[in-house]
């Protein structure tokens, strides 16, 4: 059985953009207004799964309170942790770590920043989630709020891209995609 899981990408965060990662920032109010925006079309969805921290978290709880739909948090649906890049802006690793930059951004699979998490270790986490939500819901329209790494990994398997290719794939704030899980682990996407 194949599991219809809509992806949304959390909305704009108080400390902006850059690499996020690990870090626990809020949503703005305009990150609010994007997200709940973002759903008034969506659905209906049997359950909300959610990566933890707060600025996925906090609007699922909002989201399954208003929907009385289960929240499941999955820590392995958590961003990229970037390592020393947490928090820093492409532009300013241009001006202190312009070759690094330009490695990660040409191959991420093959060059992994400073104290940060592989991607292949990252692809296998979260495509480890990804088949344990299809074990558990099959069948099931499921909404997966989460980041915009997690997107990007998932959309470009589904999309059957080159892994060089990974951060060419556009996921803005409170962006909504659909796609189908097969039983043999195959992403396609749309329902």
């Amino acid at each position: 059985m194949t599991l219809r899981l809509d992806l949304l990408r959390h909305g704009e965060t108080e400390l902006g953009g850059g690499l996020r990662g690990s870090l626990d920032d809020a949503l703005t109010e305009k990150g609010w207004a994007q997200m709940r925006a973002a759903v008034v079309a969506g659905g209906p969805w049997d359950r909300l799964i959610s990566s933890p921290l707060q600025r996925c978290a906090r609007f699922a709880a909002e989201l399954g309170e208003q929907l009385n739909l289960p929240v499941q948090l999955e820590t392995d649906l958590q961003e990229l942790h970037f390592g020393v890049w947490e928090g820093q802006s492409a532009a300013a690793l241009m001006e202190t770590d312009a070759e690094a930059l330009g490695l990660f951004w040409a191959d991420p699979y093959s060059f992994t920043p400073p104290q940060g998490e592989p991607v292949s270790d990252f692809a296998a986490r979260v495509l480890g989630a990804v088949a344990r939500l299809h074990q558990a819901n099959a069948g099931e329209r499921v909404l997966l709020i989460s980041h915009g790494g997690v997107m990007r990994l998932l959309l470009a398997q589904a999309r059957g891209l080159p892994r060089e290719q990974l951060l060419n794939v556009e996921v803005a704030h409170a962006a909504l995609f659909a796609l189908s899980v097969e039983a043999d682990g195959a992403l396609k996407e749309g329902h």
